[in-house]
């Protein structure tokens, strides 16, 4: 066993990341692979699927594949949306012993560690899906069942594309207003008509989530000052100021300033007004709210949390920020005073 070696693991819908960070927050090695999330690959898949991972970033270093690997494993996934799901690959994974301890979660409570100084506030993430995690100072956890339209959600890339291709379908064929998302997502997909989307989606020649890929394309029509488009981006804008106001509510954080973390590949990539506007909606309820839309990897925040768990110092801390490019929150606010 590698002395005080962190096994990081930041498993999405679409890659997966697993970084090897030793107690100074020296990164020893990385890999990157294909999606994991249990959800959609199966909790015997997903455990393969991380193993492989680890093993390419063990081997990338020099480092031997002896069981156990390093001191702690912390991994973060999505699809592990209810404490049941997490319990579950968190056996699977203490099964193939990688480390004496072990933490297993949600990869949105990796975002809120990756864009806080110690963990705390509240996280929105909003990439192929949307969810929220809140951690309260007192170690109180919010958290929503997220499992979709059946637990109340509206959003994610997937969900948004579904809108843009909806009423682009209901311009052309006149159920609807006329919206230049028409145009858009025909010059998107390189055809004639829309319904020729809905054709290929329909016999499986174009995958679901390429719908994700008119997310840009929404955002874009918006911003020429199409109504329908704008439409649903205030809807979106709506939704994450909800999630975020609630959590910030249920874990008595309207007070004082609460870390606001945004981040997921919609958020990222949208134009200030939109973040300026969920920023507006949400400091009615947080007036001193501090919001960042994440500059790291979530992977980042899944090694913090790991060096958070073996008691690693703060320079530790600020030097993983510094190797992996991003900001470092740990010291932002004495640099800011």
């Amino acid at each position: 066993m590698t002395s005080e070696l962190v096994i990081a693991i930041d498993g999405g819908n679409s890659k997966t990341d697993v970084l090897l960070v030793d107690a100074a927050g020296n990164v020893l090695g990385e890999a990157r692979g294909p999606g994991a999330s249990p959800q959609n690959v199966g909790v015997a898949a997903c455990v393969e699927t991380l193993e492989r991972l680890v093993l390419t970033a063990l081997a990338g270093a020099g480092l031997s594949g002896d069981r156990p690997f390093g001191v702690h494993t912390s991994a973060y996934l999505a699809g592990l949306d209810l404490p049941l799901e997490e319990e579950i690959l968190h056996d699977a994974l203490a099964a193939r012993g990688w480390s004496p301890s072990l933490a297993v979660g949600n990869d949105t409570f990796a975002l809120l560690r990756a864009g806080t100084s110690g963990g705390t506030g509240v996280a929105v993430v909003c990439g192929a899906g949307i969810n929220c995690v809140g951690v309260g100072p007192d170690g109180r956890v919010h958290r929503f069942p997220a499992l979709g339209r059946i637990s109340g959600d509206w959003g994610g890339g997937a969900h948004l594309g579904e809108e843009a291709l909806w009423w682009a379908v209901r311009a052309e064929d006149g159920r609807g207003p006329w919206t230049a998302l028409l145009p858009a997502v025909t010059a998107h997909f390189g055809v004639d008509s829309v319904v020729e989307v809905v054709h290929r989606l329909h016999f499986g020649r174009l995958p679901a989530h390429a719908l994700n890929d008119l997310c840009p394309v929404l955002f874009d029509v918006a911003a020429g000052g199409d109504e329908i488009a704008q439409g649903v981006v205030d809807r979106l804008v709506e939704e994450v100021s909800v999630l975020a106001a609630v959590s910030l509510r249920r874990l008595d954080l309207t007070g004082g300033t609460p870390q606001v973390i945004l981040g997921g590949g919609v958020l990222t990539g949208v134009a200030e007004p939109v973040i300026a506007e969920i920023e507006r909606r949400c400091r009615k309820v947080a007036p001193h709210a501090e919001f960042r839309v994440v500059d790291v990897a979530p992977v980042v925040g899944a090694a913090l949390l790991g060096l958070d768990a073996i008691g690693a110092d703060v320079p530790a801390k600020e030097r993983l920020r510094l190797l992996s490019g991003g900001v470092t929150p740990e010291t932002r606010h004495d640099t800011d005073s």
